[in-house]
């Protein structure tokens, strides 16, 4: 019989690493489906043109959706040395290079669908999250400043620490496609300029500097906190958020 172990429960998928070498997610919506499937067109064509590992999943049961792929070993990256930088510099400009039209093809969320996302969502926040602010004026230069970047190219969209994998201090691979899409290069690159400490070293290797636009992102991000606080009731959660926008953590 199959060894089961429980990775984690999300708002969307349920995830479960079976025998030690698959892991298995089941959409626990049926409106949570359709991203699920759209991986299993996107990313094994992605993977190929990518220079670190990327799952490669497969659909293996219906009703309720489930996708399994091969485990990408490794654990979280938490102490990234220059030489990481590099090489995830390396990997965001290799993904941001990939041709937007041909992985909108295959299912990527296409510009004027995220650019559609993106309006929604800062209307949102200048009318139910600025005015919880003392001072609003810092984030709503920053919405003005992000409004009209176009979303120009394929983006994972939520490029952190615990989704970069190594084993041994080497790079292994990179999880969590969820929230791949059409988007702005920058958002991927906020992590990796503004809390590794190796900018230098992640610049030198991308070939561009978009570090600035990155700081209005993560002066922007706690907002997607604060509305989700909202929706949900989680009165903490909106506290923890807009502190985090009054002190710009």
């Amino acid at each position: 019989m199959p060894r089961r172990v429980p990775l984690g429960t999300g708002w969307d998928r349920v995830a479960v690493l079976v025998d030690d070498r698959w892991v298995e997610r089941t959409a626990r919506r049926p409106d949570a489906e359709a991203g699920l499937r759209r991986e299993t067109h996107l990313l094994p064509w992605l993977a190929d043109r990518l220079p670190l590992a990327v799952p490669r999943p497969v659909v293996v049961g219906e009703a309720p959706l489930t996708v399994r792929h091969a485990l990408v070993p490794g654990s979280a990256l938490d102490a990234p040395t220059a030489d990481h930088a590099r090489r995830l510099g390396a990997f965001l400009r290799a993904l941001h290079d990939v041709p937007l039209a041909d992985a909108v093809a295959r299912g990527l969320p296409d510009a004027a669908t995220t650019a559609g996302w993106r309006r929604r969502a800062f209307a949102r926040f200048e009318t139910e999250v600025a005015p919880r602010l003392p001072d609003d004026r810092r984030l709503r230069a920053a919405l003005d400043r992000l409004r009209e970047v176009p979303p120009s190219a394929v983006v994972h969209g939520d490029l952190r620490a615990e989704h970069v994998l190594v084993v041994d201090g080497e790079l292994t691979g990179v999880i969590d496609w969820g929230d791949a899409r059409a988007g702005d290069p920058a958002k991927d690159l906020e992590w990796l300029l503004l809390d590794t400490g190796h900018a230098p070293a992640a610049i030198e290797a991308y070939g561009e500097d978009l570090t600035a636009r990155a700081r209005d992102w993560r002066a922007v991000g706690p907002c997607y906190a604060v509305v989700h606080g909202l929706d949900t009731g989680d009165d903490a959660l909106v506290a923890t958020a807009l502190d985090d926008l009054r002190t710009g953590a």
